[in-house]
């Protein structure tokens, strides 16, 4: 199936191509279940077979991904402690904010820096960074080099896979699963110490 449709891709205009990567680039981050990752893999096999250019797709590709997540994180820093206070923001209380806030200022610059191998949490880090209101610059250059590490490994999995797209596509499947069990742990612990600490407040 992937062949056919690779073997339908490679005669497309190069433009329309590049134009296609950014925008699943950057709708990833929006709508996380997009395939962004497998279509950057696409386009390393596109790569592989000339019909595109390696540095184009990685910076199309790290663009839309940095640009993605600037967007959740414009939004998460226009999202008032007054809205929230309201109650009308029904999934965030001003506890867990601050509680966001120390978390973030501690750690928020770390998990900025890999939030790109973190497939099915990088929506979650891109808002909060914002709703933490973490330095813009530094957040930006972090993302940035987080973007082109991700996208520079899948590119040359696509190049070097170009003949099994779908061997890949279970791979990097996998992994997300790995991970989001792991995120799915990480968060039960914290949850369990929260409540254990607050029991013995009381």
């Amino acid at each position: 199936m992937f062949e056919n449709i690779l073997s339908s891709i490679s005669d497309f205009n190069p433009l329309w191509i590049y134009l296609s990567l950014l925008f699943f680039s950057y709708i990833e981050n929006i709508f996380p279940p997009s395939p962004s990752d497998l279509v950057v893999v696409v386009g390393g096999s596109l790569v592989g077979a000339g019909a595109i250019s390696f540095i184009p797709t990685l910076l199309i590709t790290s663009f839309g991904s940095v640009a993605g997540f600037m967007t959740l994180y414009f939004l998460g820093s226009q999202l008032d402690r007054k809205v929230i206070n309201s109650g009308k923001v029904k999934f965030i209380s001003l506890e867990a904010l601050q509680k966001a806030e120390v978390w973030f200022n501690k750690y928020g610059y770390r998990v900025i820096i890999i939030n790109r191998f973190l497939p099915g949490t990088r929506s979650v880090i891109s808002f909060f960074a914002g709703l933490s209101e973490l330095k813009i610059k530094r957040t930006l250059l972090l993302a940035a080099i987080s973007a082109i590490a991700w996208n520079l490994i899948i590119i040359y999995l696509g190049i070097l896979f170009s003949d099994n797209i779908s061997t890949v596509d279970k791979y990097l499947s996998m992994y997300s699963n790995i991970i989001l069990i792991i995120s799915g742990l990480i968060v039960i612990v914290l949850t369990i110490r929260y409540f254990i600490k607050k029991k013995k407040k009381i």
